[in-house]
């Protein structure tokens, strides 16, 4: 165990009430450490399934959109849920627990707001908790969990749209306050948060299930106390993020020292057509990394800005934080896992949203910027690396009117997935991408249980899986029927209209996101990026095409028989066989070899002699917009005031593109066909634009 294992001293019989003591400086036997590890995990393990079995709303206790954990004394988490379904592991609490100031036996607080919490909370519809553990009057720890309410007020159902262009829009904002004192429950806050949500007693009764569930993690804290000792306890906070810190750098040494760059884009802001690009270059140096963060766009007018405070947020680390636990399921997920890692992540872009940035679209931004992560990854380490997430994680969001005039029914219909992206050796997993999240989805009975709608189909998506020599996993096919009048839908979180994930080493792109109303029938129509909610009548449907992902290697080298069996499975088409795959297929599906050999010898791999497939709309957009053009485009907006730089942006775009239509409505490889017009007008642009502007154009 490395350091762990200096001072290991004698250890003693825990019954009879003998207590295992500490070792001296603070460290701890390393036999007593993984005691304490498991003690720890199983506290906030108690935790979380007892909020999952006590909440009420199905986003809770069926979609699993919440975490718990233990936070020690300097405000980071020692103690993770194994049976979390996120990987927000590295929580800022720090800040909001020295903003309460002195706390007391059976006190508690709140915060949910973004700005004032020093980006513990991300966007407003998740609610903190934290109460302190006191063994006597000494404090221990403190018990955290969050939980996403289905509702918190706003402009719309749900509290989240891109639409919003600031947080007032987006709901009820709670700085850093007590929820309990002494262990009565704030009266005040309670009304006010009942009166400023669509869900009241919903929201109560959940806050409620956190607040009884870090009680019981509080009771188990001094069980371990009792057994242990309190300086054991106290002790293996450091120890065990010394040691997960450690074991996180042994494995971030599989990536060769250098410096490795990447981007990704969004597929617009939404007020606008035009892509936003997140960028990163990550640093190595003998297993300490550095992200630079500082060439990404700047922040956006619609929800897509992620409040980070200028940390290496847990947002900004899920796709790393799956790289170290594939490469070393030992590591105990806590604050340390983070110590090898840094960043350089200036304010004012939208990866460091500023106050009052909307931010309730956050998750799409940090998709992208993990996506960022993934290439970067990839080409530090080809082989140990799985392709782009699907790049979306999108909300089926349910709005039924109330009766009589009584409050509206509000409920998240379906959390909708793509598939995980394949790796060398590997296919992806099909429709349930969990690299961001490992969110369930709701079984569909509950739903129809609760809302005027019924399930059609909930089936996967053929052809959607990138080919590859590994296939990338395929997406789902998801349609609804409205059974009465006025059900408003918003499906949120939509991205990959435009840039679909990406292929890998040879392999090709996922398909992207479609959402059609009245699929199939002679009313069909695709409605491309949802900007607002559409209201579906008695007997319309709405259909949701979620991104199939990235395929790893050349699909011309992927095993006859595994196409064969993927066109009996459904997941491959015959026609897509034929064309992706270069296999031919007789009348029961069994391998034509004459057909497919004269068909893979005919193939001319259309990458050659690149290690990612971007898909033409990429390589359209960059044939203008390339890196270099990027970086001189956002060094004078950032030299110009603030409140300038959106305005700034749009002009410049508008000027060299003023018909480019929306993700999902047109293709940039048929509409970008006079790329010099298209630059000259952007350089003509950005000259104006910058005209004056110290250091614009370095």
């Amino acid at each position: 165990m490395g350091a762990v294992r200096k001072g290991r001293g004698r250890r003693r019989a825990a019954g009879g009430g003998a207590r295992p003591p500490a070792a001296e400086s603070g460290r701890l036997d390393p036999v007593l450490l993984e005691i304490m590890r498991h003690k720890v995990e199983a506290i906030a393990d108690e935790i979380c399934i007892t909020l999952l079995r006590t909440c009420r709303s199905v986003f809770v206790n069926e979609a699993a959109d919440f975490a718990v954990g233990m936070v020690d004394l300097d405000g980071q988490v020692f103690g993770w849920a194994p049976e979390n379904k996120t990987t927000a592991v590295n929580v800022p609490a720090a800040h909001t627990i020295r903003a309460i100031g002195a706390l007391e036996p059976g006190d508690a607080i709140v915060t949910n707001d973004p700005y004032s919490s020093d980006a513990m909370a991300t966007h407003l519809p998740d609610l903190h908790v934290i109460r302190p553990y006191f063994h006597g009057r000494k404090l221990v720890a403190y018990g955290w969990g969050f939980i996403h309410y289905m509702d918190v007020g706003g402009r719309f159902p749900g509290s989240i749209s891109a639409y919003n262009t600031d947080i007032f829009q987006e709901g009820f904002r709670i700085p850093p306050m007590k929820l309990m004192r002494r262990g009565e429950l704030n009266p005040d806050f309670v009304t006010l948060f009942k009166a400023n949500c669509r869900l009241p007693d919903t929201n109560m009764s959940d806050l409620q299930a956190m607040l009884g569930a870090l009680e019981v993690g509080g009771r188990r804290v001094n069980d371990t106390i009792e057994h242990y000792g309190v300086d054991t306890f106290i002790g293996c906070q450091r120890a065990l993020k010394d040691y997960a810190a450690e074991k996180a750098r042994a494995v971030l040494r599989l990536l060769p020292d250098g410096d490795y760059d990447f981007w990704d884009y969004l597929d617009d802001d939404l007020h606008s057509p035009y892509p936003v690009r997140v960028r990163v270059r990550m640093t190595v140096k003998d297993g300490l990394v550095h992200f630079d963060l500082s060439g990404t766009d700047p922040q956006v007018d619609a929800s897509y800005n992620l409040p980070t405070a200028g940390k290496l947020h847990n947002m900004l680390t899920r796709r790393l934080m799956t790289f170290i636990r594939t490469h070393d399921r030992t590591i105990p997920l806590n604050a340390g896992t983070f110590r090898p890692l840094s960043a350089t992540n200036p304010p004012g872009t939208i990866l460091n949203a500023e106050f009052p940035d909307a931010c309730g679209v956050r998750f799409a931004t940090a998709t992208s910027f993990n996506d960022a992560v993934t290439g970067l990854l990839l080409k530090a380490a080809p082989d140990k690396m799985a392709g782009p997430t699907c790049g979306t994680g999108f909300s089926i969001v349910a709005n039924e009117p109330g009766e009589d005039g009584g409050p509206p029914k509000v409920i998240v219909a379906q959390v909708a997935r793509g598939g995980m992206s394949a790796y060398h050796g590997h296919d992806g997993v099909d429709a349930r991408d969990v690299t961001m999240n490992t969110m369930f989805n709701h079984p569909l009975e509950v739903v129809e249980g609760k809302c005027a709608l019924v399930f059609r189909d909930y089936d996967i998506r053929t052809d959607s899986g990138g080919p590859g020599r590994w296939r990338g996993g395929v997406g789902q096919l998801v349609t609804f029927e409205a059974t009465g009048d006025g059900l408003s839908i918003l499906v949120r979180g939509m991205d990959r209209l435009r840039f679909p994930p990406w292929g890998v080493r040879g392999g090709k792109p996922g398909a992207p996101v479609q959402v059609i109303l009245d699929r199939g029938r002679s009313t069909e129509r695709d409605l491309g990026k949802m900007t607002a909610p559409v209201t579906l009548e008695r007997g319309q449907t709405l259909s949701v095409l979620t991104p199939g992902a990235a395929g790893y290697g050349d699909p011309f080298e992927r095993e006859a028989e595994a196409v064969a069996r993927d066109v009996e499975q459904g997941f491959v088409s015959r026609e897509a066989a034929s064309r992706d795959y270069g296999v031919a297929l007789g009348p029961d599906l069994a391998v034509d070899r004459a057909a497919t050999e004269r068909l893979r010898a005919a193939h001319v791999r259309s990458n050659a002699g690149s290690d990612f497939d971007f898909g033409p709309e990429r390589e359209a957009w960059e044939r203008i917009f390339d890196d270099a053009t990027m970086g001189r485009l956002n060094r004078g907006l950032y030299a110009l005031p603030r409140a300038q730089r959106k305005a700034a942006r749009l002009r410049i775009f508008k000027a060299a593109i003023p018909d480019l239509p929306r993700a999902g409505s047109g293709r940039l490889s048929r509409i970008l066909q006079d790329p010099d017009a298209i630059r000259a007008r952007l350089e003509a642009a950005m000259a104006e634009t910058f005209a004056g502007v110290p250091a614009a154009a370095e």
